[in-house]
């Protein structure tokens, strides 16, 4: 892999500060909970799997020198520490999972009456084991993905549009829906990809587009307006995009702009794929309508890179996520598992995971 957004050994962490890309490559170290809480929520580093890794991992870097009189504290600071770090971007919901579980891992550790020291270095062992299965997870939807989207167009080469970024820069490596272009870029069955500038925040212009000159796979950037006459008139093959929820109906939310290129797919009959780990899909909420999304700052509509570019007074409303009806997922939902209709996620999750 060319770009690697995260740096980690055992008492130092660097993030890849992506609101300065493409122009620079700036790693900044994250030294505790609050550094890690500023990263996620200012969009230094972003992406639903990469927001859990790296809030977690800014957890093992503040709790590793610390000493803690019992493990009752022990497990109080970790809640409380984790408890913060999900507050950063309500929306994705990987970050909660990732707490839950070490919260839960936490917990069970401290009644087998372990003495502290050993809970807290088998909490960070936990935390770090979260890399190498995110790349490990990422690589398995990229294959999945791939097999699937060549079995159902059914040509060798193919044209693919994305959204936003989904990448080495949004995860611990590889990348999920970037993921399955990547597959099928390695095995010689892409033609082209298209990637959408992805206004306001422009992960697609700055981020997806930086990726893809880095590893050298042929793609065109299009603003996020000319999606329907782009599949009109360029023959795109497939849509590939993340996720930073799926809830248990199939309903998506993902980068503000996913839903309306859900719909031109469907008008001009172009699959439309969801890829994102299990750790992304969140079985507690029924449907879309139950999401929190959360609002952005104006300023990100008014102003490009800090020179104001609307009419002074003008109101502004700024989601960052939208959410795409199930219905709208006419490829499938792409996951490490394998590929799984919308109205067949939730119970073949629940059985993979059995």
């Amino acid at each position: 892999m060319s770009l690697l957004a995260i740096k980690y050994q055992r008492g130092h962490l660097e993030i890849l500060n992506q609101l300065v890309l493409p122009h620079k490559s700036v790693y900044e170290e994250i030294r505790g909970v609050e550094d890690g809480w500023q990263a996620i929520k200012t969009m230094k580093v972003r992406g639903a799997p990469a927001i859990a890794i790296v809030g977690s991992l800014s957890l093992a870097i503040e709790i590793l020198p610390r000493s803690f009189s019992s493990t009752e504290e022990l497990e109080n600071f970790v809640t409380e520490k984790l408890q913060y770090l999900m507050k950063a971007r309500p929306t994705a919901v990987n970050i909660m999972e990732a707490s839950k579980h070490l919260i839960s891992f936490v917990k069970d550790l401290s009644l087998k009456a372990k003495d502290t020291e050993t809970v807290k270095m088998e909490l960070i062992k936990e935390i770090e084991g979260m890399l190498a299965k995110d790349i490990s997870d990422n690589k398995a939807i990229g294959r999945f993905g791939a097999a699937h989207v060549l079995q159902q167009v059914g040509v060798d080469k193919l044209k693919v549009l994305t959204h936003c970024n989904t990448g080495s820069l949004a995860t611990a490596g590889y990348g999920t829906a970037l993921g399955v272009i990547r597959s099928l870029s390695e095995q010689n069955h892409l033609d082209h990809v298209f990637c959408t500038e992805t206004r306001p925040y422009n992960q697609g212009s700055r981020l997806t587009a930086y990726e893809l000159v880095s590893d050298k796979i042929p793609a065109t950037l299009v603003a996020d307006s000319m999606v329907s006459v782009l599949m009109k008139t360029k023959g795109i093959h497939a849509v590939v995009v993340g996720a930073d929820r799926v809830v248990a109906n199939g309903d998506t939310a993902n980068k503000v702009g996913t839903y309306q290129i859900a719909i031109a797919a469907k008008h001009h009959g172009v699959p439309f794929y969801i890829a994102a780990p299990s750790t992304t899909v969140d079985l507690t909420l029924e449907k879309g309508s139950d999401i929190v999304i959360e609002e952005r700052p104006a300023e990100e509509l008014t102003t490009v890179a800090g020179v104001r570019i609307a009419a002074p007074a003008i109101g502004c409303w700024n989601p960052a996520f939208d959410v795409t009806p199930a219905e709208l997922i006419t490829g499938g939902i792409v996951t490490e598992y394998g590929v799984f209709k919308p109205s067949e996620l939730k119970m073949g999750l629940q059985e993979k995971c059995q």
